[in-house]
């Protein structure tokens, strides 16, 4: 018996280029949406959870389409956020990017991601398969958590848009990183959303 978690970051959206925080799904986005639905349309899928925002809403139901027994629900705690700020480990490399984020950011992003590891990484009886459609920064937690990293490491982790993060937990055992930001489901062209280099 396991519990699988299919994490997907959102499609690219029309505003990305832009410096917006949301909008609705680009043309490349909803290809890259129908995409991950496809990939992920033959698993007995038990829920779909997504992040509120735009986004992450469309991409949901583009995997809703292709999965039409299950309604995708949002939640708070999939919200795009930044889970910590500079620690005594961190890189000072990393520093400017905390330049314009606020100490109530910080405090509210670490808050949602303590809720939300407490909220989905329990274990459920039986098989389970649910899919959490959220931010590059939220998936980095997860897997942070997942592998029991520095809390500052969820920086050195991206997902491109709506490539595929599995983490699985088998009954009395440890949560397991099976899979990490794999675009298999993806053309090349379509493979967008990591850096070319860290944003330092």
């Amino acid at each position: 018996m396991t519990h699988y978690i299919y994490l997907v970051r959102h499609g690219e959206h029309q505003d990305a280029e832009h410096g917006l925080a949301d909008g609705p799904l680009s043309p490349r986005g909803q290809r890259q949406a129908e995409l991950i639905a496809d990939r992920l349309s033959g698993l007995p899928l038990d829920a779909v959870w997504h992040s509120p925002l735009l986004r992450a809403n469309e991409t949901a139901r583009a995997i809703a389409g292709r999965l039409p027994s299950v309604d995708p629900e949002p939640t708070a705690l999939l919200f795009d956020c930044i889970p910590t700020g500079m620690t005594e480990d961190t890189p000072a490399a990393f520093e400017p990017f905390f330049g314009s984020v606020t100490e109530a950011e910080i405090e509210a992003g670490g808050a949602q991601m303590y809720d939300a590891v407490n909220e989905f990484l329990v274990r459920k009886n039986g098989d389970v398969h649910e899919v959490l459609i959220t931010h590059n920064f939220v998936i980095a937690w997860f897997v942070r958590e997942v592998l029991g990293a520095p809390e500052w490491r969820w920086m050195t982790l991206n997902q491109a848009h709506c490539g595929l993060t599995v983490i699985a937990q088998k009954q009395g055992r440890p949560w397991t990183l099976l899979t990490h930001n794999d675009t298999g489901h993806l053309p090349v062209e379509l493979r967008t959303g990591i850096p070319d280099v860290m944003p330092v």
